[in-house]
C-alpha cells in the first residue's frame, strides 16, 4: 500500500466521523435517544446532585478535588479479616455464656433461623478466652490481644453490627460494595472517585493481602463496577517486586519508553476527542501511572530501609508476605499520599472442622499475627500526627454464633462457632471518631443485639461522611438511576464521632 492510499484512507476515516450519520449515532441511539433523554430529564426535577469535575479532572481522573463537605479523614486503612473473626473471643465478654457451656442450645435460638453449617441442635459454647477491662475506658478485651489492650482507648467499638448475609463471598461484597451480587463499586473506588489522589506518582487505591489466600469475594472487592476503571484498587506484593513487570526489558531505557508511551497517548487522546469515552481517559492515565509508578513504587514498598525499632514494633518479616509487612505498608502509603488502602488477611473462619480453624489453636495463632502489627499501627500513626487525618477501620464480613458449630448434627473435631450475621463487632480509630468509646449492646449471650444496632450501610454511610461526602447526595448515574454506594439505605452513626 503506497503513501497516497493511506492518505485516501485517512481521508475517509475522519470524514467518516465528521458526518451526520455519525453524529446521530453517538447522540444516545440518535433522534430517540435525545428525544428521550429531554423528556427524562423534564420528569425529574429533583434529581440527586452530581458531582461534578473540571476540565482538569477529565483529562486526569486522580487530580485531587476537594471534597464537597467538611471531611474530618483525608484517608482510609481498612483492616478485613477475612473469614469473619469470632467477636466473642475478642471484645465480647458474657458471663452467662460461660454458664450454658456444653449445654443444649434453646430452640428459640434456631427456630427459623438460617445457619450455613448448623444442623439438629448444638451445644452452648462458653469463651475459649479470659478477658480483662482495659483502659480509662474500661473496655473489655481477651487476653489473645496483650498488645491491642494498650491502645483500646483509641478505638471506637461498634457492638450490634448486623448483616443479611451469612455466607462469605455474598458478606464480603456487601461489605465493601453495599451489595452482595457482582457488579457494583467498591468502597474504595468511590473514595478515590470522588476525592482522587494527592500522590500522582502512585494509585489512588491500593490493595494488599496475607493469609495465602484471596478474598473469597475475589478481586470484584475492589473492582470500579460501573464506574470507570481507572478508579478499581491496584493490587501490590509485600514480596518481590510490589507490581509485576514493574521493571523495563533489557535494552529499553527511560527516554525510549517515555517516547512510546507519548506516541501511544496522543492517539489515545484523539480517539478519546472522538468518541469521548471515559475508559480512554483510564488507558492513558495507566500508561502514565504505570511510568512514574516504575520510580515512587519501589521506594514507597520498601519496608527493609525502616528504622530497627519500628521493624520491630510491628513485628515484620522481610522477605515474607505477611500482614504485619501490610501494616506497615499501609501507613507509608497514607503519608504519601494514597488515599485508600485495603488490607484482607485470610484465615479467620473459625469452624472447629480443623486445628487450622479451632478457636483454641488456629484462631489463637491469627490472634498473634495481628495483635502487634494493628497495635503498631495506631501508635505509628499518632506518633506521626496522621492518626486525626487517617480513618482505621477494623472487622470482618460477619460474626459467630454463641453455639458450638455441629455438621450433620454431629459436633466438629475440634472447637469452632458458625457464621452468625445479626450481631458482631467492628471499631473505627483516628480521624473524626470518638476515643475510647462503645456503641451498641448484644444480649446476655452475644446473640442479638439490644441497643445501639447498625447496619452495613451506616458504616459506610458513617465513613463516607468523615470523608466528606453526604451518601445520599454522592451518585453516579448509570442505566438511567443514579446510583450510590448504600443504595436507599444507611445512617451516619452519630454516636462516635467528634
Amino acid at each position: 500500500m503506497d503513501n497516497k492510499e493511506l492518505y485516501n484512507q485517512l481521508l475517509l476515516k475522519n470524514s467518516s466521523l465528521n458526518s451526520r450519520r455519525q453524529f446521530l449515532k453517538n447522540c444516545s441511539l440518535g433522534i430517540g435517544g435525545i428525544a428521550l433523554s429531554n423528556f427524562l430529564a423534564s420528569c425529574n426535577q429533583t434529581s440527586p446532585k452530581k458531582y461534578l469535575y473540571d476540565s482538569e479532572r477529565a483529562l486526569n481522573p486522580l487530580a485531587p478535588i476537594p471534597p464537597p463537605g467538611f471531611a474530618k479523614a483525608k484517608s482510609v486503612i481498612y483492616l478485613h479479616m477475612v473469614g469473619a473473626p469470632s467477636q466473642l473471643e475478642l471484645f465480647e465478654y458474657k458471663p452467662e455464656l460461660a454458664k450454658l457451656h456444653n449445654k443444649p442450645c434453646p430452640r428459640s435460638l434456631l427456630d427459623g433461623k438460617k445457619f450455613a453449617f448448623i444442623t439438629g441442635t448444638p451445644n452452648m459454647l462458653g469463651h475459649q478466652a479470659t478477658f480483662s477491662k482495659e483502659g480509662e475506658s474500661r473496655s473489655w478485651v481477651s487476653n489473645h490481644l496483650p498488645h491491642f489492650k494498650n491502645v483500646i482507648d483509641e478505638v471506637s467499638f461498634l457492638k450490634a453490627v448486623h448483616t443479611d448475609q451469612f455466607n462469605h463471598g455474598p458478606a464480603q461484597l456487601f461489605m465493601h460494595t453495599g451489595s452482595p451480587r457482582l457488579g457494583r463499586p467498591s468502597l474504595g473506588s468511590w473514595a478515590t472517585y470522588g476525592l482522587g489522589s494527592e500522590n500522582q506518582d502512585l494509585p489512588g487505591f491500593v490493595v494488599l493481602t496475607s493469609g495465602g489466600n484471596n478474598p473469597d469475594g475475589g478481586k470484584s472487592l475492589w473492582g470500579s463496577g460501573f464506574i470507570p476503571s481507572v478508579y478499581q484498587g491496584v493490587q501490590c506484593r509485600s514480596v518481590g517486586d510490589p507490581v509485576l513487570y514493574l521493571k523495563d526489558p533489557k535494552g529499553i531505557s527511560r527516554n525510549i519508553k517515555e517516547n512510546l508511551i507519548s506516541s501511544i497517548n496522543k492517539i489515545n487522546l484523539e480517539e478519546h476527542n472522538n468518541f469521548n469515552d471515559p475508559e480512554i481517559l483510564t488507558r492513558i492515565n495507566q500508561y502514565e501511572m504505570a511510568y512514574r509508578m516504575q520510580i515512587a513504587v519501589p521506594e514507597v514498598m520498601n519496608i527493609n530501609d525502616e528504622p530497627e525499632s519500628i521493624k520491630k514494633m510491628y513485628g515484620i518479616t522481610p522477605g515474607k508476605e505477611s500482614f504485619a509487612n501490610n501494616c506497615l505498608l499501609a501507613r507509608k502509603l497514607v503519608s504519601n499520599g494514597v488515599r485508600f488502602v485495603q488490607l484482607y488477611d485470610w484465615g479467620w473462619d473459625s469452624h472447629g472442622d480443623a486445628d487450622s480453624n479451632a478457636l483454641n489453636i488456629g484462631f489463637r495463632e491469627k490472634c498473634r499475627q495481628m495483635d502487634r502489627p494493628v497495635t503498631a499501627l495506631l501508635l505509628d500513626l499518632k506518633q506521626r500526627g496522621l492518626l486525626d487525618e487517617t480513618l482505621v477501620v477494623w472487622g470482618g464480613e460477619f460474626g459467630r454464633t454463641p453455639m458450638q458449630e455441629n455438621r450433620n448434627g454431629k459436633e466438629n473435631l475440634f472447637m469452632g462457632r458458625d457464621h452468625h450475621g445479626d450481631a458482631f463487632t467492628m471499631w473505627m480509630a483516628g480521624g473524626g471518631v470518638k476515643k475510647g468509646y462503645t456503641h451498641g449492646e448484644t444480649d446476655e449471650i452475644g446473640y442479638s443485639a439490644i441497643s445501639g444496632k447498625v447496619s452495613v450501610h451506616d458504616i459506610q454511610a458513617t465513613i463516607l461522611h468523615l470523608l466528606g461526602f453526604d451518601h445520599e447526595d454522592f451518585t453516579y448515574e448509570f442505566q438511567g438511576r443514579p446510583f450510590r454506594l448504600t443504595d436507599v439505605e444507611g445512617e451516619v452513626i452519630r454516636e462516635i464521632l467528634t
